[in-house]
């Protein structure tokens, strides 16, 4: 792994963090918000964070590939001038030099199509938008693939206690993962590092499940039927965006699925690749419900619509099994 790789992402995260805390503070609680086609909020931290991200990944000259979900779509809009110039006001608190020619260029880059060549990243820079206005949990999210499987992960959740389990602990992680180094949990204002790994957890009945707050993004009546035949009675921890991946990642839950509402529903990657990596460098397993893992080379969708399960690795096999036992009975 590259060092400076691995800095400059760590770096550019936590500013992402930042601007995201600060817009979260100013707009969203007044509620203000711009919708994509597809009815999803947008807010400007979305924008801003992707540019300045970008702008980082980029700077010296730097020739990368980079998927990441937004683009310009929302400055085209009926309010588009307003969201453009609000975005860029955010985005040079951070990079000064930036104008709306670089602020748009910096969202269009992120348009690759994916694929198994070469290096590149993926972004996600607001995971958990709907969170994000509650003024509750999302994350931002960065992976570095290199031929198509993940190499780095690096997941900033700004909200999140920094002690598990404990709400009155100061707030916001950095989460990164390395290849066969391991994973790690910093403080987001500075910090020492620690290590994180998932819960030793054998007894399914013991364990617990994180899950979407959104009962549109997995089926909350699926998991329940698949938490009732594996014994589980603790509620499920429901958070927004790759929040539930550093859960997992740090033993706070042993489970985390994903189970789809409609069929054919393909996940993004922007939405998995960061996560996934943390998850297995902290000594849990991910996979589809089939138990095949999860594949970041065909585009700007993992091809398997299956659904994805996250667990501890020692309850995957349990899982999987009470996943399959309830897609047969063909309950609902």
């Amino acid at each position: 792994m590259n060092l400076n790789e691995r800095s400059t992402a760590l770096a550019a995260v936590a500013e992402g963090c930042r601007i995201a805390r600060q817009v979260q503070a100013q707009i969203v609680a007044s509620g203000e918000r711009v919708l994509k086609s597809d009815r999803s909020p947008v807010t400007i931290a979305d924008l801003a964070v992707q540019a300045v991200i970008t702008s980082r990944l980029t700077e010296g000259g730097s020739q990368i590939l980079l998927m990441a979900e937004e683009d310009t779509t929302p400055f085209s809009g009926a309010n588009g001038d307003d969201v453009e110039r609000r975005a860029l006001e955010v985005a040079r608190a951070a990079v000064p030099r930036l104008d709306r020619a670089e602020l748009r260029a910096a969202l269009k880059l992120g348009s690759w199509t994916g694929g198994a060549r070469g290096r590149s990243w993926i972004l996600d820079p607001i995971d958990g938008t709907k969170g994000f206005l509650r003024g509750d949990q999302y994350a931002i999210a960065l992976a570095l693939l290199d031929g198509g499987r993940v190499e780095l992960g690096v997941v900033g959740c700004p909200n999140l206690p920094q002690r598990p389990g404990d709400p009155a602990s100061p707030v916001g992680c950095l989460f990164i993962a390395e290849r066969g180094a391991g994973a790690l949990q910093l403080p987001l204002d500075g910090g020492d590092a620690v290590k994180v790994r998932v819960d030793d957890i054998l007894d399914p009945a013991a364990g617990s499940f994180c899950e979407s707050v959104e009962s549109a993004h997995s089926s909350h009546g699926a998991t329940a039927r698949v938490a009732a035949r594996l014994g589980i009675s603790a509620p499920p921890y429901r958070v927004d965006g790759q929040t539930k991946y550093a859960i997992v990642a740090r033993g706070e839950a042993s489970v985390y699925l994903r189970l789809p509402t409609r069929a054919g529903y393909r996940e993004k990657l922007w939405d998995h690749a960061a996560g996934s990596l943390l998850i297995e460098e902290a000594g849990g397993r991910v996979s589809h419900v089939d138990g095949s893992p999860l594949d970041f080379r065909a585009g700007r969708t993992l091809p398997n619509p299956s659904g994805i399960v996250v667990t501890n690795g020692a309850l995957h096999c349990s899982v999987l099994t009470a996943i399959g036992r309830e897609l047969s009975t063909g309950d609902e």
